[in-house]
């Protein structure tokens, strides 16, 4: 897709999302966005592509490190629940407690038993979630074979990509087929009524954040929330004083552009 084509789009669609984000607040909605996929799928691009034009305090973005000693000792979801959200928010989840059910059993970071355990209380778990008046979106992004090594490929020789290749991402590549078969086991079990996972095909990413974003404003019924009119008020000259001179000599950043 041409970039002119996709700017264009996108500015629609960012324009609808600041109507979602007036509506999110004044109904005081909870709503919680997962991406997950393969490595690679562009998952952050799509979510940066989501909350570039709305407030970070309403579009909330969460992306965890990899559990501290303690957390390992917590039940597993507990790190995840603290960052729920509060009336008028959307969390969004850049990789989840869906890391069970994917990188942790192909890399060996959980036990079969941990791994079955987790698809069969998971669906359970997000009823509970659904029921407590939050609405939970689930896409998974699906990035094809040739498309995810050439992205590898980029990041390798483009320092300013390179620090996207995590320690899990290169034995992702040797694992395409058990990755394959973890999604496919998660999808199984956790593809339920209430928490439905919707598939986003994205090796052309200009679509898929396109598609994503579309998909979402849907899925989210929303109106336009009316709001006062607006006026700028003139700048009252009491306590009048000289501005510039007041920053004499002060430290300023080097002018260099």
């Amino acid at each position: 897709m041409k970039r002119k084509d996709y700017e264009k789009e996108l500015r629609k669609l960012h324009a609808e999302v600041c109507k979602l984000q007036e509506w999110v607040k004044h109904k005081g909605l909870r709503v919680i966005v997962i991406f997950e996929g393969r490595d690679a799928a562009g998952k952050g691009g799509t979510i940066r592509a989501l909350t570039e034009r709305v407030s970070p305090r309403v579009f909330r973005t969460v992306a965890l490190p990899a559990p501290s000693d303690r957390e390992k000792s917590q039940m597993y979801i507990q790190r995840y629940i603290a960052h729920f959200p509060a009336a008028g928010e959307v969390v969004i989840f850049d990789r989840s407690w869906y890391n069970r059910a994917g990188v942790e059993p192909v890399m060996g970071f959980c036990t079969p038993k941990q791994h079955q355990r987790f698809l069969e209380l998971c669906p359970e778990v997000e009823k509970y979630i659904t029921d407590g008046g939050i609405q939970l979106i689930k896409f998974w992004l699906e990035v094809g074979d040739e498309e995810q090594k050439r992205r590898f490929e980029a990041r390798l020789s483009d320092p300013l990509r390179q620090w996207k290749l995590s320690a899990m991402d290169l034995p992702s590549r040797s694992k395409w087929y058990q990755y394959s078969k973890a999604r496919d086991m998660m999808l199984a079990a956790t593809d339920t009524e209430h928490a439905p996972w919707y598939i986003l095909p994205s090796d052309d990413k200009r679509r898929a954040r396109l598609n994503c974003i579309a998909h979402l404003l849907k899925l989210i019924p929303y109106q336009d929330v009316p709001r006062d009119e607006i006026k700028l008020p003139k700048r009252s000259k009491q306590g009048e004083y000289d501005d510039a001179a007041s920053l004499a000599g002060r430290r300023f950043v080097e002018t260099r552009y």
